[in-house]
């Protein structure tokens, strides 16, 4: 009976780790709209990712935040697979994760903290340009006939916006869960 009620009680931790991810990758996608749904976007909610380091609820957090964020954005395309690219990063950055933890323990270091980060700006570069071409017929970085071109400028330009997002934002995140693991400690 003890070790039920533990368990209850590690899988509502984890419901409302995941539950508060994803609040705040949506509040936070709101709040930046103006540069989290366009060709030149710069999601800055992307650096939840690095919420996967420290709780398995980061994966399904993000995910979910991503997928209501993605319901404001309109386009069935852009549910669909926007959200599954969040899906598939998250679910690389799994096996990140556990070979840091597996080579340097709990401490999560500068260099390590660069590694996770990785597979969420190279899986959003490929598929988000697509999404933007495809779903919501974004041209404006060239004409359709130059589609190659267009989704290239468009793979750079969502690159880069991972990297501030991440880069930038991710190390933030990264100093807050410290913060709140050592309170919890």
């Amino acid at each position: 009976m003890k070790g039920s009620l533990k368990n209850k009680s590690i899988g509502i931790q984890l419901l409302t780790q995941g539950a508060i991810i994803a609040a705040v990758y949506v509040v936070l996608s709101l709040l930046t709209y103006q540069f989290s749904y366009l060709e030149i976007q710069c999601r800055v909610a992307e650096a939840l990712c690095m919420t996967i380091y420290f709780t398995p609820a980061g994966v399904w957090g993000v995910i979910l935040g991503c997928f209501i964020t993605n319901l404001f954005g309109g386009s069935w395309i852009d549910i669909v697979f926007g959200t599954l690219a969040t899906v598939i990063a998250a679910f690389l950055t799994k096996p990140i994760v556990k070979a840091i933890k597996k080579k340097w323990g709990d401490e999560l270091g500068f260099k390590q903290s660069l590694l996770i980060p990785i597979p969420t700006v190279v899986v959003n570069a490929v598929v988000i340009p697509l999404v933007l071409y495809y779903g919501y017929g974004v041209v404006s970085m060239g004409s359709a006939e130059a589609k190659g071109a267009v989704l290239a400028l468009m793979a750079f330009s969502v690159a880069a916006g991972e990297i501030i997002s991440c880069y930038v934002f991710g190390p933030l995140i990264i100093n807050i869960m410290k913060l709140i693991e050592r309170g919890i400690r």
